[in-house]
C-alpha cells in the first residue's frame, strides 16, 4: 500500500482547522483521515513567532495604508480631470494636447492622457514637434472634407466628397481623402446592415470518451473535474475540483484567486495523491483553456490519465460536476459574500473535506456518505 500524500494547500487548510476554528488534533485527524502524529507536525510547523507575527502585521498594515492612499489619489485625479477638460473630450487631439500642457503641474501626464483617451507618445510627439506643411494643409482639407460631409446630411462618403473638393478647385487625390476621413472616424452614414454569419464545424479538442455515462460500478475509471467561482468582498476566489463518479467523492481540490492552468494541475495532482490509480482513468472536463493546456495533456500522459471533453456549451455533458457546484452553493455560500479569500477557503475546506466527503447523504449512492460508500463497498468485495 502506498504510503498517501498531501499536497501544501490541504496540509493549509487542515492546520487552520486547529488553529483557527479550535479544534482538536485528535479530532480533526479523525475528521479528514489522516494520522494525529502528522497533523501535529503541519501544526508545529505553521506557528509563527510572536514577535515575528506582529511585525509582519505592522509592515501589511502600513502597507495597505499606503495603497490605499495611492489609489484615493488616483480616484480623485481621475474624476477632477474629465471634469476640467470636459469641452475637449470631443475635439481633437491637439486641443488636448494644449490641455495637458496647460495642466502639467496639477496631475501626472499619463493619467491626463489616459482620462482624455490620448496616448503619451503623441502628446510629447506633439510637444517636441512643430506641425509639418502636409499636416497644416491636411487640417486645412479636414475643415472643406466636414462641411462637405454636413452638408449632404452626412451621407457623402469619400469619392463623392472628393467629387466637391474638385470642383471648388481643390488638387488633392481620392486616397489622401480617404485616409483624412480614416483618421478623424468620418464615414457615411447608411441604413441597417445585415450581420453576417460564419458557418464552421465545432471545435474538438479531445474526444467525449464518458458520454453522459455518469454511473460508474468501480473506483477510480472515470473522474469528472470543473471550476466555478465564488464571490467574496476581496474579489474571486476560483474552485477546480475533481470528482470520482464511482462514488461522488471530492478526491481533489484547489482554490485560487487567478484561473490560471496552476489550479487545475494542483486539483488533479492531489487527487492522483490520494488515489494512486493502478488502471487508465478517463478524466473527463470542459473546453477551457486550462483544461486545453500543453501542460494539461503532459499530466495526463504521465500518469496514466485520458482526457475527455463536454460539447462546447453543452453543460450536461458534465452535470455530476455542476450538480456538486449546486450542492456547494445552495448549501454553504448563497446569499453570503465571505469578507476575505482565506475566510471563504476556510468554509469551502469544510465543506467538502469535513461535510460532503463524509457526512453528507448523496441519493445517487444511497443515501450515505461518500466515504461510507467506498468503505461499504470495499467490504462487499
Amino acid at each position: 500500500m502506498t504510503k498517501a500524500r498531501f499536497t501544501e494547500e490541504f496540509k493549509d487548510e487542515a492546520v487552520k482547522q486547529v488553529i483557527e476554528r479550535g479544534y482538536t488534533v485528535p479530532d480533526v485527524a479523525k475528521r479528514l483521515g489522516v494520522s494525529a502524529q502528522s497533523l501535529y507536525k503541519w501544526v508545529k510547523a505553521c506557528e509563527p513567532d510572536e514577535k515575528d507575527r506582529f511585525e509582519a502585521e505592522i509592515r501589511e498594515i502600513r502597507r495597505e495604508n499606503l495603497k490605499l492612499k495611492a489609489e484615493l489619489q488616483r480616484v480623485k485625479e481621475d474624476r477632477e480631470i474629465p471634469k476640467k477638460g470636459r469641452r475637449i473630450l470631443r475635439q481633437e487631439p491637439r486641443l488636448k494636447y494644449a490641455f495637458v500642457l496647460q495642466h502639467r503641474g496639477c496631475y501626472p501626464i499619463r493619467r491626463m492622457c489616459r482620462a482624455l483617451g490620448i496616448s503619451h507618445s503623441g502628446y510629447y510627439d506633439w510637444l517636441n514637434r512643430p506641425p509639418s506643411r502636409r499636416s497644416l494643409e491636411n487640417q486645412r482639407l479636414l475643415e472643406l472634407i466636414h462641411d462637405s460631409h454636413q452638408a449632404s446630411n452626412q451621407i457623402y462618403g469619400a469619392p463623392r466628397i472628393w467629387i466637391d473638393l474638385r470642383e471648388i478647385g481643390e488638387k488633392v487625390s481620392l486616397n489622401r481623402v480617404a485616409r483624412i476621413m480614416q483618421a478623424n472616424k468620418i464615414k457615411a452614414v447608411r441604413g441597417y446592415k445585415r450581420p453576417g454569419y460564419k458557418y464552421h464545424k465545432p471545435l474538438v479538442a479531445v474526444p467525449n470518451r464518458l458520454q453522459q455515462q455518469f454511473t460508474i460500478d468501480q473506483p477510480d475509471r472515470a473522474w469528472v473535474t470543473d471550476i466555478t467561482y465564488i464571490r467574496t468582498y476581496e474579489g474571486w476566489l476560483y474552485l477546480a475540483v475533481v470528482m470520482d463518479l464511482y462514488s461522488r467523492k471530492i478526491i481533489g481540490w484547489s482554490m485560487k484567486a487567478t484561473l490560471a492552468k496552476e489550479i487545475v494541475l494542483d486539483a488533479i495532482l492531489m487527487a492522483v495523491w490520494r488515489r494512486n490509480p493502478q488502471q487508465e482513468v478517463i478524466i473527463h472536463s470542459d473546453q477551457g483553456s486550462q483544461y486545453s493546456s500543453d501542460e494539461w495533456y503532459r499530466f495526463c500522459a504521465s500518469h496514466n490519465l485520458m482526457p475527455s471533453m463536454s460539447r462546447r456549451g453543452n453543460c450536461y455533458d458534465n452535470a455530476a460536476a455542476e450538480s456538486f457546484f449546486s450542492s456547494l452553493k445552495k448549501e454553504k455560500i448563497r446569499r453570503y459574500i465571505f469578507k476575505t479569500r482565506e475566510e471563504a477557503r476556510s468554509e469551502i475546506f469544510d465543506y467538502i473535506e469535513v461535510f460532503y466527503n463524509r457526512a453528507r447523504r448523496h441519493a445517487h449512492i444511497g443515501n450515505i456518505s461518500p466515504v461510507a460508500y467506498e468503505e461499504q463497498m470495499a467490504l462487499l468485495r
